[in-house]
């Protein structure tokens, strides 16, 4: 079989020509097809791993980061390579395949975007006989689920049940999932492939970003699904037998049904899809010819004895070229964010309507519920209104007149019960129908026979009555004795250290009289102070010798105190080394804020220039263009505007390089402050130990030229501030793994997967080993 195409790189309209030898056997008439074309969008061919993916894949990554949905699907007979396509080898990191590129491409555009803030979520799916299963449940964290995985339809779109949906904040966790996933795949061996996949598996990423300098409630939301189905094969090539001949009876069955699927799609006039024939075409709904960016990769032989299933192959990826997807930016609103710019919103309308009321002589309105201040104002305006001082209450608004009749009530309500209460404070208060009472009083002399009270005043002198019983004379104030009683009690919360005489309690009494607006509080002050003063007195008069040399407490101080004197006496070179670190952390810090902020600005100013732009270029184009020997002709605002342009970005990449270094001096600095605190805190731990734990009698022997000699006792001292092993060994890795830094996630996550997998395999056969 002879078969040519487009050679290693892809080209537009490239085709694939097979061409087939005549069987001579046939005989003279021989009906026989021998030649084959088949157009598509390009070949690879001999081609490494970077050119597929580069090919393949780096633009669909790139445009769901923009709020595009993507698929690559890897399709093909057994052993044509699928898997090697989209995972690629797991224990190189060169030969590794589209998905962990297609990781790596969406973090490393996160790092490059500082304006969004960017989530990652993963999922890990796949489909054996016709069954769904999550290949990430072996998770500690996640558990068997309860309900099985299936497949459910919502107006946003196919999203499956119990599929488990992981966070990622970092390259490496990603890698880790993904490693965690393939290890839990099934796999069979034939006589076609040793390492066949029995399954369909779609590991999906789901990208959601805001914008951290816009308020807007809009963010965007995609998902890029990697498929990987399990190769079509010939049960007469592959000789498959028993659960292999089963497994492949199902895969070819829904391969079929995938095929149908696609059919439908490329045919213009069918109204129905039959998505749901098959879990497989029904969980990828979305994602076979709809809003979503798709690539098919094709895997095929180029032998002889392969040239069914190849052709069978080809025909299927030029039935995908007919079918016509309509991918769109996927735009989601954000609830609580929607509320904020709502209320902003409500605020400025509340001004512009505030600006008419002021345009029509109407100031000082509000349109807001009143406040305690508001009411208190219209209660007194109220007030004023009812003793004369005010001839009219302002009306201004709706509320304000409800609140105006609601203050009325209160006002006449509260009139009302200070009425009663003065009658009732100054008179006793007599029913007219109890006709006992009133002759009792008659008879004590308080009412005459007409009802007045005795001494009532006539207008012309002053009455005698009687007096209430808190004035009359002979009776000692009640406020004096219970003022004694208020400074006696302070007095004993005070305590028995400070006691306060009677003849201090009098003068106390006696100056509080003279004063009778004193509060409470200055009655403690006053205390407090003659407490002080006595206190002082006796500490004056004793003058205790001190030591030179303060002994050593019975019991040792708190850690917090004994911390700041460490800080002074043997941490303070490494409390210094600290501070100073510390100090220029910051200072990066606030560097890099404002570089930031200059960023930003620049962005803006890039944003309104191209807007001015756009302007310019529409209006030239409705006002007619001019060509002068092929070259446009523009005026000179396009031109300013252009160069403005150029500059604003030269600006921006200058401004966005030294903000990438001033993430890594912060790094850095704060991986000093790190290691400093660490080391600071470890040698406290070490001093405060041998100051008040280790016996007096080997303080001596401690210190240097004592007769211990160093590391007989575990007492560790600070040798050097440099790096220590775990930190040799981080910079090691990265400077001698022959793939670069790049690759440290991809073989972090790798050896963490497989310690994880043994140590899984070796409790398991020593649980085995317990029950025999």
């Amino acid at each position: 079989m002879q078969w040519s195409g487009c050679g290693r790189a892809p080209a537009s309209g490239a085709t694939i020509d097979i061409h087939l030898k005549k069987n001579t056997q046939r005989g003279v008439v021989n009906n026989q097809q021998t030649d084959w074309s088949f157009k598509l969008d390009g070949v690879l061919h001999d081609a490494s791993q970077d050119l597929v993916y580069e090919t393949v894949g780096k633009d669909v990554v790139s445009q769901a980061l923009n709020g595009y949905n993507g698929t690559i699907m890897c399709y093909g007979q057994t052993g044509a390579g699928k898997t090697y396509t989209m995972t690629g080898a797991t224990e190189n990191y060169k030969h590794r395949g589209i998905l962990p590129r297609a990781l790596q491409q969406v973090f490393k555009m996160i790092e490059e975007r500082p304006t969004q803030a960017i989530t990652v979520r993963v999922s890990y799916l796949e489909i054996y006989n016709e069954s769904l299963f999550d290949l990430l449940s072996t998770l500690p964290y996640v558990g068997p689920s309860v309900t099985p995985v299936t497949i459910v339809e919502s107006p946003q779109g196919v999203f499956i049940k119990g599929l488990s949906v992981h966070l990622t904040s970092q390259e490496e966790d990603a890698f880790s999932l993904l490693f965690e996933g393939e290890t839990n795949r099934i796999i069979a061996s034939h006589t076609m492939n040793k390492n066949s996949s029995r399954s369909h598996c779609i590991f999906t990423i789901y990208v959601e970003a805001h914008s951290r300098t816009l308020s807007d409630e809009k963010y965007i939301t995609s998902k890029i699904n990697l498929v990987d189905l399990a190769g079509s094969e010939r049960l007469g090539k592959s000789r498959s037998e028993g659960r292999v001949l089963k497994e492949a009876t199902y895969i070819n069955k829904s391969l079929s049904f995938l095929e149908q699927a696609i059919i439908a799609l490329g045919d213009q006039k069918r109204d129905h899809i039959p998505f749901r024939q098959c879990k497989l075409t029904h969980a990828l709904k979305d994602s076979l010819g709809g809003n979503c960016n798709m690539v098919l990769v094709t895997n095929i032989y180029g032998e002889a004895s392969q040239l069914e299933e190849t052709l069978s192959s080809l025909r299927f990826a030029s039935r995908m070229k007919l079918v016509t997807t309509e991918p769109a930016i996927n735009e989601k609103y954000d609830a609580e964010r929607m509320v904020k710019n709502l209320e902003k919103e409500v605020a400025l309308l509340k001004q512009e309507l505030a600006i008419h009321d002021s345009l029509a002589n109407r100031t000082l309105v509000n349109y807001d519920p009143m406040d305690e201040i508001q009411i208190a104002e219209i209660n007194s305006q109220v007030r004023r209104y009812l003793e004369g001082t005010l001839d009219e209450i302002d009306i201004i608004n709706l509320r304000q007149i409800q609140e105006v009749f609601n203050q009325f009530r209160v006002v006449l309500s509260q009139q009302e019960q200070e009425v009663e209460s003065t009658l009732r404070r100054k008179y006793t208060l007599i029913d007219k129908n109890d006709f006992a009472a009133i002759s009792a009083v008659q008879k004590a002399g308080l009412v005459d026979d007409d009802g007045h009270l005795v001494g009532e005043p006539d207008g012309q002198g002053f009455g005698l009555g009687v007096a209430p019983f808190s004035t009359r004379p002979g009776k000692k104030s009640k406020s004096k004795k219970m003022f004694k009683e208020q400074l006696s009690s302070l007095a004993r919360k005070e305590g028995a250290s400070s006691p306060v005489s009677g003849k201090d309690l009098d003068a106390s009494t006696s100056k509080t009289q003279l004063t009778p607006s004193s509060k409470d509080g200055d009655v403690k002050d006053m205390l407090l102070q003659d407490r002080e003063t006595s206190s002082i007195e006796p500490l004056a008069s004793e003058s205790p010798k001190e030591e030179l040399r303060a002994p050593r407490p019975s019991t040792p101080p708190t850690k917090p105190v004994a911390f700041e004197d460490f800080k002074n006496e043997r941490g303070s070179e490494i409390n210094r080394i600290f501070k100073e670190n510390k100090s220029i952390l910051n200072e990066r810090r606030k560097r890099a804020s404002e570089t930031t902020q200059r960023i930003n600005a620049i962005k803006r100013e890039i944003d309104m220039t191209k807007e001015a732009l756009n302007f310019n270029k529409s209006l030239r184009e409705k006002q007619g263009e001019y060509e002068n020997k092929g070259l446009m002709i523009i005026d000179e605002e396009e031109f300013l505007l252009i160069l403005k342009l150029k500059d604003l970005k030269k600006q921006y990449r200058t401004e966005y390089q030294d903000l990438q270094d001033l993430r890594a001096e912060i790094q850095y600095c704060q991986h000093l402050v790190d290691q400093c605190r660490h080391r600071l805190l470890m040698e406290f731990d070490i001093w405060y130990n041998e100051s008040f734990f280790v016996p007096e009698d080997l303080q001596a022997a401690l210190k240097p030229g004592g007769s211990i000699r160093p590391g007989m006792m575990p007492l560790s001292r600070i040798v050097s501030l440099g790096e220590d092993d775990q930190d040799r060994f981080s910079r090691l890795q990265q400077t001698m793994l022959p793939e670069g830094p790049d690759s440290v996630s991809f073989y972090n996550a790798k050896v963490k997967t497989e310690q994880k997998h043994n140590y899984l395999k070796t409790m398991m056969g020593l649980q085995q080993t317990h029950r025999k």
